[in-house]
C-alpha cells in the first residue's frame, strides 16, 4: 500500500471519525482552511467525551458535524494503534498556541470566547506578548448556567460574526463548547471554531497543567485526580466503563487495517 491510501486509514471511536493524526497537521489543516475562509469545527476526542456521546443527543450531532477530530488522551491513542492507525495526542490545551501562532503567521483575526472574564485578560496579554502580531478582535464570556442553543447563544453567534474573526478559541468544556461551535459554524459562514477546554486558563495562569512528566507518560489524568479526587473520581469511573467496549471495537478495525496491508 502506498503511502498516501496509508494514510486514508481513519480509526473511528463511538462512530466518530479521527481525521487528524497529530499536532502539525491540525494546526495546517486549520491555517488551510481558515485562509480559505472555510467554516470548520475542531474537537479533541477523549474518553470522557465518548462516556458522554452515549447519553447526549445534541453533543453526538454536534461530533457528528466536526470538521477535524483528533485523539485527545493516550487511551484515544492506544485504540488507534490497536487498529492499526498511528495517533498522537493533541488535546485543545495543546492547539491554542500553535493555532495562535498560525493565525499571526496568516494574519487571521482571532475571536476568545470563554471562560470567564479574568481569564481571558490574563490569556490576552500573555499570548499577545508570546506571539508577534496576534490579532485578537475580541474576547468575552458567557453568563453563569450558558446554555449554547439559548437566546444567548443566538447573541454570542452574532457577536463574533460581527467581530470579523476568521478563527475563534471556544473554551466553556465539553459538551458545550462543542455544542455551541456546530452551532456557530451553521451560522456563521466562512468560520472556523477550534474548542480548547481548559487552555486559556493554562494559559493565563488561573489553572495547572499537569507536569510535562505526566503528560508525556498518559498520567495526567492522574495528577488531575489527585489535584481534585471529589470532583473527578466518579468522572474517571465512567470514563473507566467505555474501555472494554471501546477495545471491542477497535479489534474489527484492526483486522481490517491489516487485511488491507500488502503481504
Amino acid at each position: 500500500m502506498s503511502e498516501t491510501n496509508a494514510r486514508r486509514h481513519v480509526f473511528c471511536v463511538e462512530g466518530i471519525a479521527i481525521n487528524i493524526s497529530s499536532l502539525r497537521e491540525a494546526v495546517t489543516a486549520i491555517g488551510a482552511a481558515a485562509r480559505q475562509a472555510q467554516g470548520f469545527c475542531v474537537f479533541t476526542l477523549n474518553l470522557d467525551h465518548c462516556a458522554k456521546l452515549r447519553i447526549d443527543r445534541g453533543f453526538r450531532d454536534a461530533y457528528r458535524r466536526a470538521s477535524f477530530v483528533t485523539a485527545d488522551g493516550f487511551p484515544i491513542v492506544m485504540l488507534g494503534r490497536l487498529a492499526g492507525v498511528r495517533l498522537r495526542r493533541t488535546t485543545g490545551a495543546d492547539l491554542a498556541e500553535p493555532v495562535c501562532a498560525e493565525a499571526a503567521h496568516s494574519r487571521l483575526p482571532l475571536a476568545l470566547f470563554g471562560p470567564n472574564g479574568r481569564t481571558l485578560q490574563r490569556a490576552q496579554t500573555r499570548l499577545r506578548q508570546r506571539i508577534r502580531g496576534l490579532q485578537i478582535v475580541d474576547a468575552f464570556a458567557p453568563g453563569p448556567n450558558f446554555d449554547p442553543e439559548s437566546l444567548e447563544g443566538d447573541l454570542a453567534i452574532e457577536r463574533i460574526r460581527q467581530s470579523g474573526a476568521r478563527i475563534c478559541l471556544v473554551a466553556l468544556g465539553a459538551p458545550r463548547q462543542e455544542v455551541f461551535a456546530a452551532r456557530c459554524m451553521d451560522m456563521v459562514p466562512g468560520m472556523g471554531l477550534v474548542c480548547v477546554g481548559a487552555a486559556l486558563d493554562f494559559i493565563a495562569g488561573t489553572e495547572q497543567r499537569a507536569p510535562p512528566f505526566f503528560q508525556n507518560y498518559g498520567l495526567e489524568w492522574l495528577w488531575r485526580l489527585s489535584s481534585n479526587p471529589r470532583r473527578l473520581a466518579s468522572r474517571y469511573l465512567r470514563c473507566a466503563a467505555v474501555v472494554p467496549r471501546l477495545i471491542a471495537d477497535a479489534i474489527p478495525q484492526a483486522i481490517s487495517t491489516r487485511r488491507g496491508r500488502p503481504s
